[in-house]
């Protein structure tokens, strides 16, 4: 007789094997688990961290296996929840005692192994991507999001139109020096509202150069050239699809662990939402800020105009740290130093 312990849920119990139901409760007392039938005979006992719980579907019975074969079934979720979430199976002495070594193992080289993957794997598997990237892919990406863009967070320009031929004028001077020549880029101003002032480059060549920008440059035409100079050596390198595709197989490799790769990869590279995000390594800044020093002086102008435009960021928005305000062209005043010194190196060549 099994009198003392407390009551879990009441149900019915099933010997092992065998379909005839006994009307039971399930007990539980002093770290063991015990159903008894209504007369407080024992059925079946076992310690908790033995007695396996199915999930709860709905309002599916749920039932408490022993080892010895035997079922408890109960009708009464809610209590077999309250129990769980109390400290019994579900809780943390439960996990302790079904800790096995294997597990351990397994998510040491699930880790191991993803951390592979992102060092020595995906830089060679990016790579790859791009070589083998026809152009029509990098301009189905840059459309849609450019579109995207233009839906969420940019707006058409207000800038007016003979202010905007005057920058555009000088822009194709410039990426006349440029690979592919001028007909390769498309120059695209809008109003960057929240962004504030910024450019960035599309992987096929599209432009965006935001109102707030021109505005804050006041009338430094060169420096907004040396920009857009920038932006051009981002597409000659292929920084803006190299991010996408890294950002997309970072998406893709925690997708397929967590074991959904569903759609999160396609709408990395085909929606511009994430874009702004994606901050460009130093290296790619710096290979960005070569680029523009060299168009600027092919075109006649001032290679030096970007490191102005470094300047300007310090004393009308304050800022003086390392990391710009622009998230996406980080590292401030290093840079505006190795632009000086990279035309000291072009003038003795």
């Amino acid at each position: 007789m099994v009198s003392d312990g407390e009551t879990i849920a009441t149900g019915e119990w099933y010997p092992p094997h065998s379909s005839a139901a006994v009307p039971a409760r399930l007990l539980s007392r002093g770290g063991r688990l015990i159903a008894v039938t209504a007369e407080d005979a024992a059925l079946s006992d076992g310690a908790i961290g033995k007695v396996s719980f199915t999930a709860r579907v709905g309002s599916i019975p749920r039932r408490a296996v022993f080892t010895d074969g035997s079922v408890f079934e109960s009708a009464d979720n809610d209590a077999i929840d309250a129990f769980l979430r109390a400290g019994g199976k579900s809780g943390w002495v439960h996990r302790l005692e079904e800790f096995h070594p294997r597990i351990f193992v397994f998510a040491v080289a699930v880790v191991l192994l993803a951390v592979g993957i992102y060092r020595y794997a995906l830089p060679a598997l990016v790579e790859v991507a791009i070589f083998v990237t026809p152009p029509v892919v990098s301009e189905m990406m840059s459309y849609g999001a450019l579109n995207t863009l233009d839906t969420t967070a940019l707006s058409p320009s207000h800038i007016k139109e003979i202010r905007q031929a005057e920058i555009a004028d000088r822009f194709r001077k410039v990426a006349a020096n440029a690979e592919g020549g001028a007909d390769r880029y498309v120059l695209n101003f809008r109003n960057g509202g929240l962004i504030g002032p910024n450019a960035f480059a599309l992987p096929d060549g599209n432009i965006v150069l935001t109102d707030q920008l021109i505005e804050l440059a006041g009338g430094d035409d060169e420096m907004i050239t040396g920009v857009l100079a920038h932006e051009i050596g981002h597409v000659e390198y292929k920084h803006s699809l190299r991010q996408l595709y890294r950002a997309a197989g970072v998406a893709g490799l925690v997708m397929l662990i967590a074991g959904d790769i569903g759609s999160g990869v396609e709408d990395i590279l085909t929606q511009g939402g994430g874009l702004l995000a994606l901050s460009y390594s130093r290296g790619a800044e710096a290979e960005a800020d070569r680029r523009s020093v060299e168009l600027m002086r092919k075109a006649g102008m001032d290679p030096v105009a970007i490191a102005r435009f470094f300047d300007l960021l310090e004393t009308k928005l304050g800022d003086h740290s390392r990391t710009s305000m622009l998230s996406t062209h980080p590292g401030t005043p290093e840079r505006k130093q190795a632009i000086l010194d990279y035309v000291e190196i072009l003038k003795r060549d």
